[in-house]
């Protein structure tokens, strides 16, 4: 916990310090920026059989280009990229048998988690109140991000065996949602909606896997 807060300092600090100088171009400016966020995550869309995911997180970071669609600053397209990285608590249980992978829910296994690795692809409208002399600002940046699975692992423990498995075939390789940020200076409240399932070619009995991610936390721009 002292580490984050001391991260979420550093990155205040930072942006203040950053965003001064990336603004004191003329009046047609542009605001490259890194990006760092810390989410809550959520699962939802499950099957009927699934219970809700217990505590989960995620991290992301990357640089995001500005392009400027007006003249003053205050409209501009965000194009990005990134890393991201995010942890489950689910009650989904996975099974392979000869390169094969099923799924049940079963409430006798116990620390089950999966987590994912993710090349990420934001694009952003941005709206914000800034101009070339103010460094302080409100902001509404809103789009989509795009994400490519770099690696998934489930892992689990059934009857005190260590169950792990590594980039199971039916997580999606390519997924996206909708994302908001909006907020005043460094803080920045962010939500990314999921739009495709985590998993394809995935059932329960006859009950498709539809499960998407929900995710809620804080971003901050640095620079």
């Amino acid at each position: 916990m002292k580490k984050l807060l001391l991260l979420i300092a550093l990155c205040t600090t930072v942006s203040s310090f950053g965003q001064k100088d990336s603004l004191q171009l003329g009046e047609k400016y542009r605001d490259d920026q890194l990006y760092i966020g810390f989410t809550y995550n959520q699962l939802f869309s499950q099957p009927s059989q699934v219970g809700g995911s217990g505590f989960s997180y995620g991290f992301s970071g990357g640089y995001i280009k500005d392009i400027p669609l007006r003249r003053e600053g205050d409209l501009s397209l965000g194009i990005g990229i990134g890393y991201g990285f995010d942890s489950f608590n689910h009650d989904l249980k996975v099974t392979e048998l000869n390169n094969v992978y099923s799924f049940s829910v079963d409430n006798a296994i116990s620390s089950n988690k999966f987590s994912i690795h993710t090349l990420e692809l934001p694009i952003e409208f941005r709206w914000r109140t800034s101009t070339a002399k103010k460094y302080k600002f409100w902001r509404i940046y809103t789009g989509i991000k795009f994400g490519y699975n770099l690696g998934n692992t489930f892992s689990y423990v059934e009857n005190s065996n260590a169950i792990n498995l590594q980039n199971i075939p039916n997580f999606k390789k390519v997924q996206y949602g909708l994302t908001i940020s909006a907020g005043y200076d460094a803080f920045n409240a962010h939500i990314y909606y999921g739009l495709t399932p985590i998993l394809e070619n995935a059932t329960i009995g006859t009950s498709s896997i539809d499960t998407k991610i929900l995710k809620i936390g804080l971003v901050f721009y640095i620079l």
